[in-house]
């Protein structure tokens, strides 16, 4: 299967899109996030929706008016949205009432992916057939689904890239591709280099994201990019050769234990203290995709 987003000519930093993930901003309205991302020179956010991972919500989140509310947000601090993140368990019982709410909000703010895990293994019967009304459902509202691998070291129908290509082979549809996190990998199957899977699944991702953590006796800490322990700048030169755009997602106020389950900070951390992080993450991105595109052009001229 062709995925919409990916072909092997490489696209210039300039055009991809890099959007940045709520999952940091955890504990903040919407418009304080846009307002921040806004003063550190990004172009796009993520929400994250998350249960667990992020502030309690429910499905009355997801309303039209709320994604009006939500439009009009993005519109007045200058900020778009092409990626959206709220994992479930696409084998639940209610996963198709529940992520087709969230898809339809999604696209009417602006996205063009939505994230979320596949499904345990236990429910891999429901989750194929809910994933073929879903993926029709993506293809009426020209909405891509980003399939992610999980962090919390259960046996999900994707572990890792090995995975991939079965899965979306059964799947068998092009709105329907990856969404790799090398950062979820780290704690989900320690065994394995999260930065090498990362590089196995990328011709399957239609969507990517980038974080970096530091794994200890205590458990798993996301930290700023290129100081953990997963090889961000690899990944990212590999990415310059794709038309993939990416999400840096740091959800600083939250970390594994050493079991892999996450756990919240109680309170948020200081704007201060998250753009002290973001900033130089996207100075990072920004930096590693333009040497990879400027070694890819002198070595084009000397061929």
């Amino acid at each position: 299967t062709t995925l919409p987003t990916q072909d092997a000519t490489h696209t210039s930093a300039g055009e991809r899109i890099i959007s940045i993930s709520a999952a940091p901003y955890d504990g903040y309205e919407f418009p304080r996030v846009l307002e921040s991302l806004a003063s550190i020179g990004a172009t796009h956010v993520e929400p994250a929706f998350i249960v667990g991972y992020t502030e309690p919500f429910d499905e009355s989140a997801f309303t039209p008016l709320k994604a009006r509310q939500y439009a009009a947000w993005l519109r007045e601090h200058g900020l778009a949205c092409d990626a959206f993140s709220s994992h479930i368990d696409l084998g639940r019982a209610d996963a198709l009432e529940v992520f087709r709410g969230r898809m339809d909000f999604a696209r009417a703010i602006g996205a063009r992916v939505i994230n979320t895990n596949a499904a345990q293994r236990s429910n891999e019967k429901r989750f194929y057939e809910n994933i073929a009304h879903l993926a029709r459902h993506a293809e009426q509202l020209n909405l891509c689904i980003g399939l992610e691998n999980p962090g919390d070291g259960s046996d999900n129908l994707l572990n890792s890239a090995s995975d991939g290509a079965a899965l979306l082979a059964a799947i068998s549809h092009p709105m329907v591709g990856l969404n790799y996190d090398a950062g979820n990998t780290i704690s989900h199957r320690p065994a394995l280099d999260p930065a090498a899977d990362a590089l196995v699944a990328m011709p399957l991702c239609l969507h990517t994201h980038i974080k970096d953590v530091r794994a200890g006796a205590e458990g798993y800490f996301f930290t700023p990019l290129g100081k953990g322990q997963i090889d961000c700048a690899g990944i990212l030169r590999r990415i310059a050769l794709t038309r993939l755009n990416l999400s840096i997602e740091i959800p600083l106020r939250l970390h594994r234990q050493a079991n892999a389950q996450p756990s919240r900070a109680p309170y948020r951390v200081p704007i201060a203290e998250i753009e002290a992080v973001i900033a130089p993450a996207l100075a990072f991105v920004r930096h590693h995709l333009a040497v990879a595109n400027q070694a890819q052009t002198i070595e084009a001229t000397l061929q």
